[in-house]
């Protein structure tokens, strides 16, 4: 005859069984919220003080008795009902707040402390402007604007590439950094809070070697328009000014302009004068 295996299993034992596969299989992942236990043991809920974040859930288990987990406010926010054992509830918390609970059958009390997670601050380089060209050696002065909505900013670094520039513990938030020489360069502003989060922005610039100033193609189209051509770099700034004896006091400012090529090409429509002189400067860095 065929051995057989005889196994008892009381009502409790087989609701408990019922209870871990239901918990196994309903259980979220870890991306919607940690877990955190509490156990009553000797009448007492073990932690007696929980602390979670915004979105975590709290699992009660008890082994021994009856007991519930309820809260204290006038309308429960949650109340698991007294139940004999084993028993286990979860309630997942979507708001922040100190929020006290009871066992109703037997007074014993428990807390749960629920915060917000930490928002980390803004930052923007709001000097200088994104694609800004500079003439080497160049000196460039970094500004930035930096807050926090759920705190405070404590200081604001300022990098070059990877090199430290400097550390600002307080607004206004500027550094300079001096001696660029040609080449493209990754400005970043990184702030940082109360609670340790930073949030970084970065703007690109580049640093050129000035063209020497030379004018050339001068040529009268009409008798009101005279053209001429002047050498200058993509993306610096340049002033054209006129004069009729080229004493200084009277030079006449006819343009300035961000030069979007080279040679970059200028027409007086307005040259009536005779004699007439022209002078192009490149501007200082901005």
């Amino acid at each position: 005859m065929t051995p057989h295996i005889h196994m008892k299993i009381s009502v409790n034992e087989l609701f408990l069984c019922l209870a871990i596969t239901f918990l196994s299989l309903a259980a979220p992942s870890r991306s919607l919220g940690a877990t955190a236990s509490v156990s009553v043991i000797n009448f007492a809920f073990v932690p007696a003080t929980t602390n979670i974040a915004v979105g975590d859930r709290v699992i009660w288990t008890w082994g021994s008795g009856f007991h519930s987990t309820t809260s204290t406010d006038a309308t429960p926010l949650w109340d698991s009902g007294l139940h004999p054992t084993p028993y286990a509830y979860t309630n997942t918390f979507n708001s922040a707040g100190s929020f006290p609970y009871v066992c109703t059958i037997h007074g014993f009390t428990g807390t749960v402390n629920v915060v917000a997670p930490n928002l980390p601050p803004s930052v923007t380089l709001t000097n200088p402007v994104a694609g800004t060209v500079f003439a080497a050696p160049a000196n460039v002065t970094l500004w930035a604007t930096a807050t926090d909505s759920d705190g405070t900013v404590t200081n604001v670094q300022f990098l070059v590439g990877t090199n430290l520039v400097a550390n600002v513990a307080t607004a206004p938030f500027t550094a300079t950094t001096n001696n660029l020489a040609a080449g493209s360069y990754t400005l970043s502003a990184i702030a940082s809070d109360n609670l340790g989060a930073t949030a970084t922005n970065t703007v690109s610039i580049s640093v050129v070697t000035p063209v020497p100033l030379t004018v050339g193609a001068q040529q009268r189209l009409s008798s009101t328009n005279f053209q001429f051509n002047y050498a200058a770099n993509v993306g610096l700034s340049y002033i054209v000014q006129c004069s009729t004896n080229l004493l200084t006091p009277s030079w006449t400012t006819l343009v300035t302009n961000l030069a979007t090529s080279n040679p970059m090409t200028f027409i007086d429509t307005n040259a009536v004068a005779n004699p007439g002189f022209y002078r192009v400067g490149r501007l200082p860095n901005p």
